[in-house]
Formats: C-alpha cells, structure tokens, sequence
C-alpha cells in the first residue's frame, strides 16, 4: 500500500492529488476539490471523512452523494458530493 498517512494520522493529500492527476488528468474538477477538502477525521479505520455524513442524501442535508471515484494505483474510492466537495476518502487496503 502506498502511504498516504502524516505523522500525526493526517492525510497526504500531495500524494493523492498527484495520484489523481496521474490516471484522471482530465479531472480538473476532481483535483481542485481535493485541492480544497480541508480538516475531516477518520470515522473508522479505513475512512477519512471531509463531510458529515449523518443523514447522508436526505433533504436539505450537506452530503448529497454524486459519484465514487476509484483510483486504483492508491486503492481508493473517492466519494464525491453533488456540490463538488470532497464527501471522504476509503482506502481500501485497510478493510479488513
């Protein structure tokens, strides 16, 4: 698995945007998002979240799910929101 955790259990976002670039270049909305996701918490050991998804797609709630990305070089899915934010990142590689 390719290592996309700081010290401090953070993410390497450099690392995954470079990722990106690399298998969906055309993507520019995907990289300023990624360029844009700010603060998140891991809610399990595989997930790092961006967005609050408690009463995810519900009405009038912020996570409203568009797309899921795959990139798989990094075995990870990007869960991508209908507002163009970054919702939160699985990595796959550590479900169990």
């Amino acid at each position: 698995m390719l290592n996309f955790l700081t010290e401090k259990q953070g993410l390497d976002m450099q690392a995954i945007i470079a990722l990106v670039r690399e298998q969906y270049p055309e993507r520019k909305d995907l990289i300023v998002a990624l360029q844009n996701a700010t603060g998140g918490l891991w809610t399990d050991k595989a997930y790092f979240q961006f967005i609050d998804s408690t009463n995810a797609n519900q009405p009038g709630e912020s996570w409203q799910h568009d797309d899921c990305i795959v990139v798989e070089k990094a075995n990870i899915v990007i869960d991508l929101l209908k507002d163009g934010r970054i919702g939160g990142i699985e990595f796959l590689s550590l479900i169990e």
